[in-house]
């Protein structure tokens, strides 16, 4: 009898135990935001549009000046937060397409479920896991053998028409940016998608509350075309205002007020929130967007790999601060959720990136690793941006606050001070031979180690 007692009495406690870990561990809700400036937010500079609900992100978390991302598109950016490594590691170096396309950008068809996997690390220590939105990591077009969401780690896989699992209010067999007098059956109109993905994720929250969440909620917006409804553009619109700037406002407006909903369902909870987008703008209105950073969308520039990134976590962190002095990326955030959410990272892994997770409390550590990063296989499916002043050398690499961009045969270098000269400005490669042997080393040693 008394064995009995003792025996319940340790179960009761390991139950309590794990009970009492679970609710100290945080939800994580990563809201990704697809091309979109490091301009944009009106807490990064933007006057054209007012964007509230980004600005109480930043005051009541910390917003970063130095966020990057692993690469100035969408496919490859979203590995390197899933694996916590540069994407040409898994052979992802541009968005994902058709297999034809894809074989001409040298590439895999999908992510490799055999990566490391953030989702799966986190469903491995007790979390709920789920992808809501935009996946673009293989699925679609005439890839019909990608891997489905589970073999990532998520228990539920809301997808786009880019995943192996589409949602139908997204569309099954269509784009978000295709036609809209050709909707699917059960499709929303591009305008409410927002709306639908944060209802999704609420719910999910809501469903599972007996144990903690991750969940990835990668957006449509704000990737042109730009498709508001006129009742949004009418509260944004300006007289005499061009139609395709009133749309780009009404757009970036909206998607606001369902970054208000979401933080509205999150109070009371012990919740982080990452919020950051996926490479820098397209155009229209790269040059505005883009904050005065050189560079935009599928450029190495700082305009093509610096985001916005706030951290909001108010049952933790003090908000309002501005951390200017730490270099934070996406890599970084398998090993800093490890260290966070108590979980164990994947057997064997070495990551790329590095445990931020004192910045993400408010502190300002400094980067102790270099970033990588590449843009240009090839000159025929890389052949963008355009403008010459925007198309950047094919590899780049930042050490401490410089930052050096090459091609891969050693030609085109260039060379700043990211502490002084962060539009890329002043080229100083010219003044600076050690320190462009140095990185030029460096940097294509790295691009060589890549398959």
């Amino acid at each position: 009898m008394i064995r009995r007692c003792l025996l319940s009495a340790v179960l009761i406690a390991a139950v309590t135990s794990a009970s009492a870990l679970a609710a100290e561990r945080p939800n994580v809700v990563v809201v990704l935001v697809d091309d979109f400036g490091w301009g944009d937010p009106a807490c990064y500079g933007n006057t054209v549009v007012k964007t509230p609900n980004m600005d109480r992100l930043a005051k009541e978390g910390v917003r970063f000046t130095q966020g990057y991302v692993a690469a100035p598109i969408c496919s490859p950016s979203r590995c390197g937060i899933i694996t916590g490594h540069f994407p040409g590691k898994w052979k992802i170096t541009s968005f994902l397409q058709t297999k034809a396309g894809n074989k001409a950008c040298a590439m895999a068809d999908y992510l490799d479920p055999q990566a490391p996997s953030l989702p799966r690390m986190l469903k491995d220590a007790g979390y709920a896991t789920a992808h809501i939105g935009k996946w673009h990591l293989g699925g679609g077009r005439d890839v019909t053998d990608a891997p489905k969401f589970h073999e990532y780690g998520y228990e539920l896989g809301l997808g786009t028409y880019e995943s192996p699992e589409p949602a139908a209010p997204l569309g099954l067999k269509t784009t978000p940016w295709g036609p809209q007098d050709k909707l699917e059956p059960q499709q929303v109109p591009r305008h409410e998608r927002s709306k639908w993905m944060v209802d999704q994720t609420l719910e999910f929250l809501k469903k599972n509350r007996s144990k903690p969440c991750f969940v990835n909620l990668w957006l449509d917006d704000t990737h042109t075309p730009f498709v508001p409804s006129e009742e949004q553009m009418k509260a944004v619109r300006a007289l005499g205002e061009a139609e395709q700037r009133t749309k780009y406002k009404a757009v970036l407006a909206a998607l606001d007020v369902q970054l208000g909903r979401l933080l509205d369902g999150l109070k009371g909870t012990n919740t982080l929130v990452l919020f950051l987008g996926d490479n820098g703008p397209s155009q229209p209105f790269a040059r505005v967007r883009s904050g005065g950073l050189r560079g935009q969308k599928l450029s190495l520039y700082e305009g093509g790999v610096r985001v916005p990134f706030v951290a909001w976590w108010p049952e933790v962190v003090k908000g309002g601060g501005v951390n200017d002095k730490t270099v934070i990326a996406a890599v970084d955030f398998l090993p800093t959720l490890s260290t966070l959410c108590g979980a164990r990272l994947p057997k064997g892994y070495t990551p790329d990136g590095e445990d931020m997770a004192p910045a993400i409390k408010g502190e300002s550590p400094a980067r102790t690793k270099p970033l990588f990063w590449e843009y240009g296989r090839n000159d025929t499916s890389f052949a963008y941006p355009m403008d010459p002043k925007h198309r950047s050398p094919n590899v780049a690499v930042r050490d401490g606050n410089w930052k050096l961009l090459v091609n891969v045969d050693g030609s085109g270098v260039e060379l700043y001070d990211l502490a002084v000269d962060p539009k890329e400005d002043k080229n100083v490669a010219g003044d600076k031979p050690d320190v462009v042997k140095r990185l030029t080393e460096l940097a294509l040693a790295w691009r060589k180690s890549l398959p």
